[in-house]
Formats: structure tokens, sequence, C-alpha cells
């Protein structure tokens, strides 16, 4: 027999052998019809803390009393709940015993013995809803410390995603199910034998759950991990030591992170200082805050400072600390931090290097001589810091680090330094830096957190702006270029735009041509047509930068676009620079900046000007968390560091750069922000690598001539290159995965194969929604990919044929995927992510079909059919609408479906709806009736199934529920009245969460049917499933 694709319960099987054998966990058993299961088990860590802690009576009942009333306080939100609770596991229970008697601390874990602790798993735990409107559930395996519920794991077969548990998890979360159960959970995991598993925690969004990466002779990727991740001492100092709450999320660690914390470990026991490189976007900030967290708890004395060179970084830096809920204290001024060295208190502190007006690239930089001055005259005579001091150096490659490193051993020469960096040191500055904080304690390289998938991919391309738009000849060729791939109706589109932009073109100047070229990406590019993504463009000046600004306010950018810089517009800038003769760049650039900030408050501008902070802070969060509202941020230095903007897809270079601030503004698009952004692009009007010269494209060379070479490897990829390899892997997956469809490959071909082969047969349906998933998930792969190369398929090296060929293959699949999502019924799931791919296929593939389709965005099929009847099915898409079978067959599944989801409320209603859909499906497949009036029957049986009549019950039966009971008890329309009377009357608030609660309605029930023990189960069950009860 093949294991391939075992069921889940083998799976689940083996992974509680793995538990108890290999990890030695306790196996408490399948909790299915266990009564009154919840996430924390009183026995056991009753027990716990009377025989391994040894606290009295007085003290558990105090403690156990406090750490469940945190765990059950409905009236504030899960996050605040579970981090009450953390803060009672980690920091232990404060419990007075009696009135005037000192508070003891109740740990109800052994941080320091993790063997001392109770560890044991349960499977199958049925937990029920919270209240009467929210439905139980029933997590795989749930992880207890002594009795404590702290990890929950979903397992699925080797052929259903992870995601799939993933999706589980969270909507276990919700307070339709079992949100209460969760505010003890540290670890939310979900996983199977092919992809793994996948970590996360209360409130994580799918897109961010972990993957963990180690060293391991155990090849199965699931067990791996488990073994890794869920090992007694491991597991608890992951919760101990690498948990933080910030700023209202939740966060883990990644296994970089852990391990660079570990190595740092080592290092400061040693007294030892040294370098850790963690590539931009990797989670440095974090890194910081848990290596901080865990000095301050591991050496004596401790205390640490926070050096950086940025206002931006030092604002970053206290937010973050302040977030996670650790004061920091920012000193205000170089004396100041000498008063609070020379203090013993507080135990953390950032220190910025001021800006004594030293400028570089027109952006203000940290002037090192002018601190290390201001530092060396505040000192007190024998000074010496308070305290075991240890000093974090953040981007700590800067060339000056090393004049700050040597002054402040001078000042305190015991204290221990340690270097974090985001980018490669420079081959020039690696000894230096070496010789200064000391060798690497960690590293993680680019190329490393691309494969983890912690970053994403970087596409490079150079463009040669100047060829690109000569004549008016060349102009329209260009048009030709750049639309070649898109359909008639989008090219008539652009074609309009296109008339403006020629306005535009016609005085030449370079910038309203790269204005011109980021117009037309944005028309046509993915992520920016559609609005999920966005752009920035680096300036080479402030007053160039405004004179983007202006030309892009022109077009239909206007009020989604804005400049951030280090200039903040004052009336002393532009005393004396009145000459008569028109306006001077100071005079431009303040007049443009005056009417951005007045057209976005909205005021006068001389009011308005003096907002810029305001409006810096405003602009950033609208370009996170409103994509197509804030499409271009233009900047010049200030955003290329310290600002994560996970929607920025694209990124324009019209600055000479190199080295490290070119490495940290390519990395400004590589941040990871959900399934439709693969890569990150950089487009490069300077040409900094030299690729347009010649035919060898090294992009570790030139602009990153000062690092070594290994050091930058794998950082960009030629972008054309890659865009065929991507599509043809695209072509070639979804071609595999289309393989077995029988010819001749029809839409009905389709159906049989994604849906069912027998209409309306629920396990068939349900058995190939993998498949399913698979197609849904490649297609839009294929689209994206398509669209990338759409306009460069020639440059790509596609012929003509071919390229009619590809485009035909992306019409076809994209067909295909929207008729198997109707005929399964699975279009509401997928409305997420539909604006999106209807905007690739509109643009690029076909714009006719589009109404049609769009239908579905907003109304089910069953909708339709209720709304229009027949003519719903004019809506359906050709391939379906033109085939009776097809269209027998998806109106069929969509009803099963419904009739299923439906089951619960009214079982014998929709049974005998079910009856009557299997004898229209035989009855059609015998061609006993013709297609119109197979059409008016499954109509009919439709609206039945979605809103059952009322008129065929007796008139005292006035609401669902009583219907219900009628239905069930055998049409007795005095027992049913009986029954109903009986629920009301028991039941209590919330009675569905309760065992108790749920014990009085079923004796009053039980009542109500004469004790009759086996109905009196099914009509509680019945219960539960009526909203009104």
């Amino acid at each position: 027999m093949s294991v391939v694709g075992q069921k889940e319960r083998k799976t689940q099987q083996r992974v509680v052998k793995l538990f108890r054998e290999s990890l030695g966990y306790d196996y408490l058993g399948d909790w299915t019809d266990r009564a009154g299961n919840s996430n924390i088990e009183l026995h056991y860590l009753r027990t716990f803390l009377k025989i391994k802690q040894g606290y009295d009576d007085t003290l558990i009942d105090r403690a156990i009393f406090l750490l469940d009333r945190a765990a059950g306080d409905t009236s504030k939100s899960l996050y605040d709940r579970n981090r009450n609770v953390y803060e009672m596991l980690r920091y232990g229970v404060k419990v007075k015993p009696d009135i005037g008697e000192n508070t003891e601390t109740v740990w109800v874990i052994d941080w320091k013995n993790p063997q001392n602790n109770h560890f044991a798993i349960a499977e199958e735990v049925t937990i029920l809803g919270a209240d009467d409107k929210a439905h139980e559930k029933r997590p795989d395996v749930v992880l207890y410390v002594n009795g404590i519920a702290l990890g929950v794991l979903e397992l699925k077969r080797s052929t259903i995603s992870a995601a799939e548990g993933i999706r589980q998890n969270l909507d276990n979360q919700k307070k339709v199910f079992i949100e209460p159960f969760f505010s003890t959970m540290q670890w939310i995991m979900a996983g199977n034998d092919t992809e793994g598993l996948r970590y996360g925690t209360i409130g994580t969004p799918e897109k961010y759950y972990l993957t963990w990466k180690e060293p391991s002779s155990i090849e199965n990727p699931l067990d791996r991990a488990l073994i890794q991740l869920c090992d007694k001492t491991r597991f608890l100092e992951l919760i101990h030591d690498f948990i933080v709450f910030d700023a209202g999320v939740k966060k883990l660690c990644r296994h970089n992170q852990y391990f660079g914390v570990r190595a740092a470990q080592e290092f400061i026991k040693r007294q030892e200082g040294g370098i850790i490189w963690h590539t931009q976007g990797s989670g440095k900030s974090l890194t910081m805050i848990w290596l901080a967290k865990w000095i301050r708890e591991h050496v004596t004395d401790s205390r640490v400072l926070v050096i950086t060179d940025r206002t931006e970084l030092d604002e970053q830096i206290e937010r973050f600390f302040l977030g996670v809920s650790e004061g920091i204290y920012r000193t205000k001024s170089g004396a100041d931090l000498i008063a609070t060295l020379n203090a013993a208190t507080p135990w953390l502190v950032c220190s910025l290097i001021h800006k004594f007006g030293g400028k570089k690239d027109e952006e203000e930089v940290g002037d090192i001589p002018s601190y290390i001055a201001e530092l060396k005259r505040a000192l007190p005579p024998g000074f010496r810091a308070k305290g075991n001091l240890f000093v974090f150096v953040d981007e700590c490659h800067r060339t000056q680090s090393g004049e700050l490193h040597e002054a402040m051993k001078g000042i305190i020469p015991h204290a221990v330094f340690i270097g974090f960096t985001g980018t490669p040191l420079l081959k020039a500055d690696k000894k230096s830096s070496i010789e200064i904080f000391g060798r690497y304690i960690h590293t993680y390289k680019f190329d490393e957190a691309v494969r983890d998938k912690v970053i994403l991919d970087l596409r490079y391309e150079a463009r040669d702006i100047d060829q690109h738009i000569i004549s008016q000849k060349k102009i329209d060729e260009w048009f030709e270029v750049k639309t070649r791939g898109l359909n008639d109706l989008a090219r008539a589109q652009l074609k309009q735009r296109w008339g403006t932009l020629k306005k535009v073109l016609s005085s030449k100047s370079r910038l309203e041509m790269i204005v011109a070229d980021i117009l037309m990406d944005m028309a046509r590019k993915p992520r920016l047509m559609d609005g999920h993504g966005n752009a920035m463009i680096v300036s080479g000046s402030i007053y160039q930068a405004c004179k983007l600004y202006e030309l892009f306010d022109k077009t239909e950018l206007a009020g989604k676009c804005a400049i951030v810089t280090s200039y903040r517009p004052s009336v002393a800038d532009i005393k004396g620079e009145e000459s008569g003769e028109g306006l001077t760049e100071r005079l431009r650039q303040y007049e443009i900046y005056q009417k951005m900030l007045a057209e976005w408050f909205d005021e006068a501008p001389e009011k308005a000007v003096n907002r810029a902070d305001e409006f810096e802070k405003a602009v950033k969060k609208k370009f996170i968390e409103e994509p197509g509202q804030m499409k271009l941020l233009i900047v010049v230095d200030k955003l290329l560091t310290g600002f994560d903007a996970p929607p920025a897809t694209y990124l324009y270079i019209d600055k000479k750069m190199q080295d490290h601030g070119l490495f940290q503004a390519i990395c400004r698009v590589n941040r990871l922000d959900g399934d439709d952004k693969e890569y990150g692009y950089i487009i490069d009007y300077k040409d900094l690598f030299k690729s347009l010269e010649g035919a060898v494209k090294d992009y570790t060379s030139e602009a990153f001539d000062g690092y070594d070479k290994e050091d930058v490897a794998g950082l960009l990829q030629d972008r054309i290159t890659q865009a065929r390899e991507r599509l043809e892997e695209a072509r070639e997956a979804i071609k595999a995965l289309c393989e077995p469809v029988e010819p001749p490959c029809d839409s009905a071909a389709y159906l049989h194969y994604f849906c069912a082969r027998e209409p309306g047969n629920l396990d068939q349906l349900k058995e190939n929604e993998p498949k399913r998933l698979t197609l849904y998930t490649l297609t839009a792969s294929l689209l994206r990919a398509y669209a990338n190369a759409a306009d460069e398929m020639e440059a790509a090296g596609y012929g003509d044929e071919n390229i009619r060929t590809i485009q035909d293959e992306a019409d076809h699949y994209s067909k295909v995927r929207d008729e198997v999502k109707l005929a399964s019924g699975d279009y509401i799931d997928l409305k997420m992510y539909e604006p999106a791919m209807r905007h690739l296929i509109d643009t690029y593939i076909r714009a006719e079909e589009s109404e049609k389709i769009s239908s579905f965005d907003d109304l089910s099929l069953i909708d339709l059919i209720v709304d229009r009847g027949a003519d719903a099915v004019k809506q359906l898409p050709e391939g379906i609408r033109t085939n009776r079978e097809a269209v027998a067959e998806t109106i069929e599944n969509n009803v099963r479906k419904l009739i299923i989801d439906e089951q619960p409320i009214n079982p014998k209603y929709y049974e005998k709806m079910s009856e009557l859909l299997d004898a229209l499906i035989a009855q059609r497949r015998k061609e006993m009736l013709d297609y119109q009036q197979y059409l008016a029957r499954i109509v009919e049986l439709t609206r039945r199934a979605k809103n059952p009549p009322t008129d065929i019950y007796p008139t005292a039966l006035n609401t669902a529920a009583k219907r219900a009971l009628y239905d069930n008890l055998v049409k007795d329309e005095q027992l049913a009245l009986d029954v109903d009377q009986a629920i009301r009357k028991s039941r209590q608030d919330n009675w569905r969460g309760n065992p108790f609660k749920i014990k009085k309605v079923k004796l009053a029930i039980k009542a109500a049917l004469q004790d009759n023990e086996e109905l009196t189960e099914k009509i509680l069950e019945l219960a539960k499933n009526q909203h009104e009860y």
C-alpha cells in the first residue's frame, strides 16, 4: 500500500508517538468526548504546585484564582489577556496570602529546571464555544506544561498544504469559535510531512508564519522541526527568552534571531565583544531587544547603552523598546549621557550622535568628532560609568564608527561593545571593524534570508532613459513595445493617457522622461496597477525631488505621491534669496514644499508650512497601510534606513549610489507582503553596475566594488533573464497539474477532474479540494509571470508564434480557473485575491468576460439563481454557459454544498432536499427532462434550499427553530412547541460553552421527550445549531 498522501490520522499517530518516545512527554489521551477540557487543567497544575514546588494550599488557591481570572477576562481583547497570562507565566504570579502579609511569587513554571516541569500532550481536544453564538472546535494536538496549554498543533496529510492548518488555527482564534482557549497559548503550529512545520502565535497572519531551520540528520521535515522546537528545554527557552509583545502584535523569533542571541550570550559570558550581521529585513531590532533583556537578567549590575547616528533610528529604537514595555531613556546631549552613565539607573539608555550641522548628500548625519568632543568636555574628574556596561552600536558599518569606538573605549574602558549591521562590511573597513569590535558573533546573509523566505529576491533592470525617448517616432515605437502584451481595451485606455504623456515629453527634459516612464509602469506593472503595491524613487538632491513632485502632481498621481526628505521649509532658508531674476533653487524648493503641505492639510500655505514632521508621519502610514492611495514616495536619503515598507515593490534610482547606501536602499523593497508580491524590483536610471555597456552582467562589481564578492552574492538578478525563467517554470507547473485531464480537455473534462466526476458528489468535491487550491495558486503565478514579461517577450528571446502561444495559454488557464471556481462553489473563499487577479486578466489577456465574472465577486451562484432564476445561467463563463452538461454540474455542485452547509440547522428538511437533488440529477442523466424543464426544477429546488418556505407549516410554528423541531420530531406540532418551551425556559446566557448549563438544557429536553435518551441527544445538537436559542 502506498504511504504517499497518507491520511491525517496516520500522521497524527506518528507525531503523538514522537512526543511520547523521542521527546518524553506524557500522553493524556484522546479528549474528543472528555467533558470540561480547558486551557488550564487544574488537576495537573495543582499537583505540580503542591508536589514539585511545595506551595501550601492557600498560595495555590490564590495563584490559580489570579491566573484563571486573567485567562478568562472576556472584557479584554485576546491580545491583552494573552499578555497578562504571559507575564504571570514568565515573572510568576504575585500573591498576598492574607491581608497585611508580604507578597509572594508563585512560579507556575520552573524556568530554572526545565525537566522539573510536567510536559504532556492530549489529542483531539474538544473545546466548546465560549457562548451560545460560538461553535466548538477540536485542535489536533495540544501541548500542556503543568496543565497549562502553551502550544497547539494542527496536522494535515502530505497532499494538503500546511496553510490549511494555519487557517484552521486562525479560525479557532475567532470569537465565533474557541477564542478564549488561546489566552494561554504561546506557540501555534501547523504542518505536514512534505512542507514541514510552520509556526506563529496569537494573531499572527498566515503570511507571517515562520519556518525553523537548523542542521539535523532527521529526514522528515515535520519530525525534524518538532524534535528541535518542542524539546523540553528548548521549548521553555523559546517561551521565556524569545517572545515579545510589540505595540499590539505578539511576535516569536526566527531561527537566525535565536542563534544570533545564543551566540552573543557565549561572547558576553567571556566579556568579549563582536559583530552581529543580519541582513536588512531579518529582524535586527528584535535581536537587539532579546539580547538586551537576556543581559539584564543574567549579568549582575548590567546596563545597556544603544548608540545610533540618525534621528530616525534613534526614535525607532525608542519606539521599539517602549512598544515591548521596556522603558528606555533617550539622552538629550553628550553631557546628559555622561551624567546618566555616572548614575546607577536607568538600566537601558539610548544616545544619538547629534547633528552639529554636518551634512552629507544634503541629508544630515551624525558629526562624530563634535560628539566625542562634547562627551570629553562633560567628563567629571575620576569618572567611571556605574554598572556592568554593554554598548550596542547600531549600523556599525559606518565608516566613522572606528573613531567613535576608540573615544568611547577611552571613556568607558570596561564596557563590552557589540556592533549590529544589516549590510556587509566594506573590504577596506573589514579588517579595522573586526579589530574595533572583534570577530563576527553571527552572520545571516542576504542569500540565506532569500532561501529561507524571510525576505524576497530582487530583480534588477538598468534603464537608459535618454535612449528610450528621443524622437516622436521613437516615442510611438516605445508605446508599441510597452503595450505589446496588452489586449485592445487596455491599449485604448493607455492610448488616451499616452496623449497627455506625449505633451509632457515634448520638452524632452530628462526628469519628464522619468516621470513618463514611471507612469507607464503604474499603468502596466503588477501590484502598481492594481493598488496592492507602490514605489519609491531615490532622487539626486532635495531640489530635484521637488521638481519630480511638481511633475507628478500634474498627472493622475496627484494626491498619491509625496516628498519625504530631511528638508524642513523655514523662512530663514529663503532670506536674501529674492533677486528679481526669477526663483532660485532655494525659493523654488520652499514654494513646492509649501504648496504640497497646504494641499495635504487643506489649509493656508503659511500655516501648513510648519507641519512637515506631521506630514511625513501621515504619508509613511498611508504608504504602508493604503498603498493604493499613496503610490509613490520621492526620497533622497531619508527613508533608505530604518523604514520598513512592506507594500513597496518597485525602487527607482536616479542618484549615484554605492556600497552601504545602495545596499540599504535596494533592501527597502525586499520585505514580504502577501502571495502576490514575489520579488522586489530595482529600476536603475544611473546604470550603477555599468550593465548596459557590456554583455556580462556582474552585480557584485562597480557600485559594489567596496564589498567582497561573496558578501553580496545573489543580491541582484537580471530582470529579463529571471522573468523568462519564472514564466517557463509557471507554464511547466500548471501543465503538469492539468496533464491528467481527459481529452477533449473542454470545460466538462476540467470540471470532472477538479470538481467531481459525479455531479453533486460532495466527497469527490472535498477530495479534489487540494487540486483546486493548487490550480488557483499556479494560475495566479502564471498570470503574474506573464504580466511581468508581457512587454519584453522579444527581449526575453520569444518569437512571434511563441508569444501568441503563451498568451493563449494564459487566457486558457485563467478561464479554467474561473470555471472551476464557480463550479465548485469556492469563489467566496477567494474574494481577497480577486481584484488584483481581475486587473491582470483585464489588462493582459481579455476584458470582454470581465463584467460577467465580476457578478460573482459579490454574489454566490446560489444568490444569483435565487435572485434571477434561469437567467443566472447567462452570467456563467462562456466555457460553462455553452455546455449544458457543465451548467447542470456547476449548479448541482453548488446546491449540494449549500445543503451540506445548512444540514445541521434542520437535518430532516435538508435530507429531503438532498433526496430531491439526487432524483433530479438521476432524471437529467437519464434524459427524462428537457433542458428548460431541468432549469426550472433546479431553480425551484435552489430557492427552497436557500429560503425554506414557511407556509407549509402550522401557524403556531412561527420561528425557524420551532419548524426545525417539528420536522425532526415526526411532525408532532405539540411536542415541538413543548420542547421549544423547555429549551427557552432552561437555557442561560452563554449556555453552549458551559457543561453545567448544557446539562440543564439537556435535562429539560429529556423531560419533554419522556426520557428518550437517543432522541434527546439529537434534539440537543439541533438546539445548539439554532441561532435563536
